[in-house]
């Protein structure tokens, strides 16, 4: 995948539970036309996942998380053949299943490996690329009063220890994401997203997950249903600052926003090489 033009993950949340009701899907019906919806509106890539990690959720059976994945997986995969699919997931199994038997070609883990030590082993024999997001706690407590030095000094330290150890399994198709939300007062995610680009120093893909979070609504004085217009918004300056992929409820207006950005760069290039030109 070439993201020299960023890219955007569609959301779909196979549970009863997530923050957001209007990302969750059940039946196969809705699974095949939220998948169908989000593909036509330019989706290059379609994130499933089973466990709810809104702050505060309680715990999925590992057997529950599978059997809504797997299907989820099993009915895109054959509607939807050249999707690119994501596995949403910080269990190892459930990972490898999904890669060797549903379809899924890049895992999505949460955790950053930490809730599973046999995740970078399975990333490693699988051969796909990793989405190693930060994460401050586990979700039942990742809200209670989080504190860093530096919240971003102290979050590229720990990609760096994590990135030394997945390299010396021989995994170098790494993305990472600092995880807006997880484990992060808002105050945090703001200072995370005006110092983005300083994430451009690991030299990896940055994912950025936005979407209708509290940072937006709360700031707003609405709730995850009326945030699409502030989390365009934070998409925007996301992208501005270097963000690779957003990861997103709302495709179309995603996709339209990297357009706008895309525009906006190609014109400063021109502008640039005027500017080169007359002063040769």
């Amino acid at each position: 995948m070439d993201l020299s033009v960023q890219k955007v993950m569609g959301i779909i949340n196979v549970t009863p539970d997530s923050f957001y009701k209007g990302s969750r899907v059940i039946s196969d019906k809705d699974i095949i036309r939220t998948a169908s919806q989000m593909l036509e509106e330019g989706a290059d890539i379609l994130d499933i996942g089973g466990y709810s990690s809104r702050p505060g959720a309680t715990d999925v059976p590992p057997a529950e998380e599978k059997r809504r994945v797997t299907n989820a997986l099993q009915l895109i995969s054959m509607e939807f053949p050249e999707a690119v699919l994501s596995i949403d997931t910080f269990r190892s199994d459930i990972a490898c299943e999904a890669v060797e038997g549903y379809g899924a070609s890049i895992i999505n883990d949460i955790s950053g490996g930490e809730s599973d030590i046999k995740m970078f082993p399975t990333v490693s024999t699988l051969n796909v690329p990793y989405i190693m997001m930060h994460m401050k706690g586990k979700p039942e407590n990742m809200q209670d009063n989080p504190v860093y030095d530096d919240v971003v000094a102290d979050i590229l330290r720990w990609f760096g220890e994590r990135i030394m150890k997945l390299n010396s399994l021989g995994v170098r198709d790494i993305i990472i994401d600092p995880g807006f939300g997880f484990g992060k007062t808002s105050e945090h995610n703001f200072e995370l997203l005006q110092r983005l680009s300083d994430f451009s120093i690991t030299g990896l893909p940055v994912l950025a997950g936005l979407s209708r979070k509290s940072m937006i609504w709360k700031t707003l004085g609405v709730n995850p249903d009326d945030a699409l217009n502030g989390t365009t918004v934070l998409n925007t300056v996301a992208l501005l600052k270097g963000a690779d992929i957003l990861r997103v409820h709302d495709v179309k207006e995603a996709v339209q926003a990297v357009r706008l950005v895309q525009k906006l760069k190609a014109s400063d290039d021109v502008s640039r090489i005027l500017k080169s030109e007359i002063k040769n």
